[in-house]
């Protein structure tokens, strides 16, 4: 292999690595499972209806989030996140195991800095991947590009990276036919109200859906299980200090590559 290949196969997996991180397990709008089955309780939908508003007009809050997919991530971010003109905010993004741990490890990072932007995202990959990127630590993914050269997989995966915003978690549940009350429990002291309910997802897999509420009506936990192809998926998140600062900055564009332009043949082929 040469050294410009073996470069393109670093951009490629610095790539694949990004994206798997950054969509793991969000929220998608098209889970859908109401036709001809039965409908919730009218009282539970009407108060998933209010949690839902009430979440997304606080416009930011403080994430913490746990990941497991498998044996491909095992992964942890924490930051902030605000959704009230586009999603923006900044995620610390640590990758504790599984084959995505093992690739980062040999980009020599096993924490990537992510930035959110209303048209795009930015992963910051660590010294060792900018050797290989003409000293350039940042990736930028914009979501048009992902479409453009990315094909459906790209588009998908630009829709989850902008449906990360507690609230979409909410709606997601909301499609839920069987979504129900649980009762009342404690979350890291706080009384809340707890719910449940399974979702459709991509191939018309089952996930499982589980939220706590605050008595201000504001998602503080969720959830999610199901299945992936290489393994159990699973996500817990807690979302705090609604309202937030969640003020972000594009990184400089000298230190910042572009992945579409990692995606040409440099030799024009």
């Amino acid at each position: 292999m040469t050294s410009t290949r073996a470069g393109r196969s670093v951009f490629w997996v610095a790539l694949l690595t990004a994206l798997t991180a950054l969509a793991a397990c969000t929220s998608s709008d098209g889970a859908d499972g109401r036709k001809d089955r039965a409908t919730p309780d009218r009282a539970v939908t009407a108060a998933l209806r209010t949690v839902e508003r009430s979440t997304d007009a606080a416009e930011s809050a403080r994430v913490d989030s746990t990941t497991t997919m498998g044996s491909t991530l095992s992964m942890s971010a924490d930051g902030t996140l605000a959704w009230g003109d586009g999603l923006t905010g900044t995620l610390t993004i640590t990758y504790t195991g599984g084959t995505t741990a093992e690739t980062m490890r040999r980009l020599g990072t096993t924490s990537m800095e992510a930035r959110y932007l209303p048209d795009a995202y930015y992963a910051r990959m660590g010294d060792t991947f900018a050797e290989k990127a003409d000293g350039k630590h940042w990736i930028k993914y914009g979501y048009d590009d992902l479409k453009r050269y990315a094909g459906t997989a790209g588009a998908d995966l630009a829709d989850q990276m902008r449906g990360t915003a507690p609230h979409t978690s909410v709606k997601l549940l909301l499609s839920s036919t069987d979504v129900r009350k649980v009762g009342e429990e404690k979350v890291r002291g706080e009384h809340t109200t707890h719910y449940s309910g399974t979702v459709r997802g991509e191939g018309a897999t089952t996930q499982s859906f589980d939220i706590w509420v605050d008595e201000r009506n504001l998602l503080v936990k969720k959830v999610e299980k199901g299945r992936t192809a290489t393994g159990r998926l699973t996500q817990t998140a807690y979302y705090s200090d609604y309202g937030v600062k969640a003020a972000v900055e594009k990184p400089p564009a000298g230190d910042t590559a572009d992945f579409k332009e990692l995606l040409k043949d440099p030799e024009g082929h």
